[in-house]
């Protein structure tokens, strides 16, 4: 029998041998990463071509503006924390030379690759990664030129473009041109087109993806293709498909769209004492059936009343491809529960109407698209649905009420329909068209820092989503790839990666045209270089 006081000097003495190993396994860790950065340095500065030197685009965990690089085009702060896994390089590329280095240097040191345009993919998997693998970043950001043809009414957009920037610069050459895609202005053009794109004009002129007419990518070969030597599946396969499955999108080739010198907006509000549910209601039967010129959109979101009493507000932003008089005869004809006066239409130009439907005040030059950071940031969690029976007004006070039990809920409801309806679910892997009334963005929005506030907010919004489940599509249960969500599933990319694939393939793409994209994968990545959580896999696997 061991003595109580040399038990506790043989725990002392196993404890410090433990100490050690630690500290050496984690030197040797250290060591091991050091050795792949700089052998994948080297690689990287004997490829790229010498007339656009890379070397002053390379940052590492050494170089002292490291973290600024690296957070500057995190949106999700759930993704910011001191946890969070980092890549062992930034590639902050200059030139399609360099693209093409880190694409031949990674598949060398067996290096996972993120290609990050705008970092506002929900789940953040443009900069980080669930796998243990050593990985790094090729941030597209200064790859951001936009230059306007109105001549032919088209554009080549650079993928590390913002959408602010592609519609200030549209504005600059024409005021009655426009581009369909989102309503946030520092969005990155690559990762935005290449899921779909949508906007306020979908209803019109249909998604970003239905107005490309080409493109420009680096393969997993490292060659430079476009429209005509890349073939018609690979470009279906990255309008729509997620470009990162496939390469890295360098520029797509967009076609503009028409609207008038001035446009109409509103932004009406009605609250739970107002009679919201037959407002939604009506919405519900109505908003996908307007004439293609109107979108409506309808928001919900918890406030206290004078009374610190919770109710439930809705907003309705909207645009009209017209003049306010027109859009008040038009809504009081069709939507007259929403009490539409001409008092509550704003008359302007369709550039100024950009900056009012993302709240910017009245007045605000239109310069302010160019920024950049204009954004608060905040961790978030997004998830998605399609509506494609109405929802009756005792369903909607039933989502009420639930919204008011849990926390910082916002449910943002998009409506389908107009040329939507008219474009055939195959031609784009994006699917969601005819038969759709309204997409669902669930939003929650946090303050608090830190994995457990992340663990309550998170539980908070699948709560509301599982809640939804009556509402909405089923068999499959739809959603919509630009709104990333790991929680309808994620792929190891094992030997069962195919069948881990369709549980969220079918989802966003449904079936046909998952299938399809796994063809179009296995022809031109059959070794699964360009992956990620939720990439399309090859069939091989």
């Amino acid at each position: 029998m061991h003595t109580i006081s040399q038990q506790m000097a043989i725990i002392s003495f196993f404890n410090l041998i433990f100490s050690f190993l630690l500290v050496l396994l984690s030197s040797q860790s250290s060591a091991t990463s050091s050795s792949i950065t700089y052998r994948f340095t080297r690689c990287l500065n004997n490829r790229a071509d010498p007339s656009f030197p890379i070397n002053e685009q390379l940052y590492t965990s050494r170089n002292s503006s490291f973290p600024s690089v690296f957070q500057a085009y995190i949106r999700n702060l759930r993704f910011n924390e001191s946890t969070t896994p980092k890549p062992i390089l930034i590639i902050t590329a200059l030139h399609p030379s360099h693209i093409q280095a880190a694409i031949v240097c990674a598949k060398t040191h067996r290096l996972l690759m993120k290609t990050r345009s705008g970092g506002h993919d929900y789940e953040g998997l443009s900069y980080v990664t669930n796998s243990n693998q050593p990985f790094f970043v090729v941030d597209m950001f200064k790859l951001c030129s936009v230059n306007i043809s109105i001549e032919d009414e088209t554009a080549w957009v650079q993928a590390g473009a913002t959408l602010g920037e592609v519609y200030y610069r549209i504005a600059e050459k024409s005021n009655t041109h426009a581009f369909p895609a989102g309503i946030c202005p520092t969005v990155g053009v690559g990762g935005h087109f290449s899921g779909g794109g949508y906007g306020n004009l979908m209803r019109k002129y249909g998604l970003a993806v239905d107005n490309i007419v080409d493109a420009q990518l680096t393969d997993v070969n490292g060659k430079l293709l476009n429209r005509k030597s890349m073939g018609e599946e690979l470009f279906w396969a990255i309008t729509g498909g997620g470009g990162v499955s496939f390469g890295v999108i360098l520029a797509y080739k967009i076609k503009l769209v028409r609207v008038p010198p001035v446009v109409t907006v509103f932004n009406i509000q009605r609250t739970s004492q107002q009679n919201l549910s037959t407002i939604a209601h009506r919405w519900i039967q109505v908003a996908d059936k307007l004439d293609n010129d109107v979108f409506v959109r309808m928001t919900f979101d918890v406030i206290n009343n004078r009374n610190g009493k919770k109710i439930i507000r809705a907003t309705f932003p909207t645009l009209y491809l017209g003049k306010s008089a027109a859009l008040v005869t038009l809504m009081n004809k069709d939507f007259p529960k929403l009490g539409l006066k001409k008092s509550d239409c704003i008359e302007m130009s369709w550039i100024e109407s950009v900056l009012f439907y993302r709240n910017f005040s009245i007045g605000t030059p239109t310069t302010a698209l160019l920024s950049r950071t204009g954004e608060k940031l905040n961790p978030l969690k997004i998830k998605s649905d399609y509506v494609k029976e109405p929802i009756s007004k005792q369903g909607f006070e039933f989502i009420f009420e639930k919204m008011k039990e849990l926390e910082n809920q916002l449910l943002d409801f998009n409506p389908y329909g107009g040329r939507m309806s008219e474009i055939s679910e195959f031609a784009k892997p994006f699917p969601h068209r005819s038969g759709n009334i309204a997409k669902i963005q669930y939003e929650v929005n946090w303050e608090e820092l830190g994995v457990e506030a992340a663990k309550r907010y998170v539980n908070f919004t699948r709560m509301m989503y599982d809640y939804m489940t009556p509402f909405v599509s089923k068999n499959p249960r739809a959603a919509f790839l630009n709104y990333r969500d790991l929680d309808i599933g994620v792929n190891s990319h094992g030997k069962n990666a195919y069948a881990e694939g369709m549980i969220y393939g079918h989802k966003y793409f449904k079936e046909t045209n998952y299938n399809r994209l796994t063809m179009v994968k296995t022809s031109v990545d059959p070794n699964n270089f360009f992956r990620n959580e939720q990439s399309i896999p090859t069939l091989s696997s």
